[in-house]
């Protein structure tokens, strides 16, 4: 058996000299390095930054935006979406672990999501079974790798799987935002009414406590009724994180213009930087959670207005993130009743597709 790099730099093909995520192109053949874990893939859950804007450019249909990322895939051996960037991630059975790999607490047959980009897994889809729209989950018949460096979570025994999948998606969210808020805090969220938005609204609520302020954006009337539903934040009001200077207005008013000792930015859409800028005050902090963020935007956006703000990169990985996401909707029931009525299996509109690639 052939022997493999730590980081998956052997799958590269090109350029050389980078890892899987930045390449252009890996390889996904099917045969594993002793030190890789391969996966029978069921299901994928896209990103949302990659899934809306797929959905966008393919006019909503089923059968287009699967022929989309089919391509993708046979172009770039991952699903790694050349505008957006970024991938998802999937749910599967192991069905082989590399000899290097043989002492971890895994064997075959085991359930598992990967915690790991698509933007960087090796991939090959022998079909597209299913799609679901309302939950960024696609049903496959395919294969996947695991690097030795790559992490993954055992499918929780007492959860809905489609359910957990939809919480591990974002488990950098919610674990990100344990650690930034403080207590007495004014915490604004953009996006508070998504998946994302909504585990990290709990963990403000929670952190920030009796002495802190929640602030939730929401765009659309669904998000707005489920975060209003939860109690969790203060205020809650309602537009589009693309309009700057409505969320600047709306953020002196709800603050008396202190304005936000931390902002999270979760939303899935492009364009969305300078209105989280202009909500936090000097010396705040930005935790840019979504995918469609322009870091470049929001470095010079926030240069051209003089704004002296400490800015995150959202990186979906933390120490125990995937603990702590499960844990808040095991924590919460109206969470949990919230996560099964939009995520769990059956929930949302899953669209039949039946395309072979």
């Amino acid at each position: 058996m052939k022997q493999g790099n730590k980081f998956g730099a052997h799958r590269v093909i090109e350029p050389k000299g980078v890892l899987p995520q930045p390449a252009w192109k890996i390889d996904n053949t099917m045969e594993i390095y002793d030190n890789e874990i391969l996966i029978e893939v069921d299901t994928l859950n896209i990103d949302a930054a990659s899934f809306t804007q797929i959905e966008e450019v393919e006019g909503g249909d089923v059968k287009k935006m699967a022929r989309h990322s089919l391509d993708i895939i046979a172009k770039r051996g991952k699903h790694h979406n050349p505008v957006t960037t970024s991938g998802g991630m999937l749910l599967g059975t192991v069905k082989e672990i590399g000899p290097k790999l043989k002492d971890r607490d895994l064997k075959v047959g085991d359930r598992i999501a990967t915690l790991v980009s698509l933007s960087l897994t090796p991939l090959k889809v022998e079909e597209i079974i299913s799609t679901n729209k309302d939950t960024c989950q696609v049903k496959v018949k395919a294969q996947a790798i695991l690097f030795e460096s790559g992490i993954y979570a055992k499918m929780p025994k007492d959860m809905d799987e489609a359910l957990a999948l939809a919480v591990l998606d974002v488990a950098g969210a919610p674990a990100q935002a344990a650690k930034l808020c403080e207590p007495g805090q004014t915490v604004f969220i953009i996006g508070a009414g998504g998946k994302s938005g909504l585990l990290c609204a709990y963990e403000a609520r929670k952190r920030a406590g009796v002495t802190g302020k929640v602030i939730g954006l929401v765009h659309g009337d669904a998000g707005k009724k489920r975060l209003e539903k939860t109690g969790f934040a203060d205020v809650v009001f309602q537009g589009s994180a693309t309009d700057q200077l409505f969320v600047y207005d709306e953020m002196v008013k709800h603050t008396d213009g202190a304005m936000a000792d931390l902002t999270i930015n979760c939303v899935d859409i492009p364009n969305t930087e300078m209105a989280s800028i202009l909500a936090t005050k000097d010396d705040g902090l930005i935790y840019f959670f979504s995918m469609a963020t322009s870091f470049t935007s929001a470095a010079l956006g926030a240069e051209g207005i003089g704004a002296d703000t400490t800015m995150i990169i959202g990186n979906g990985y933390t120490k125990h993130h995937a603990e702590i996401a499960l844990h808040c909707v095991r924590e919460s029931p109206i969470l949990m009743e919230i996560f099964k009525e939009t995520y769990a299996t059956g929930a949302g509109n899953a669209e039949p597709v039946g395309l072979k690639a």
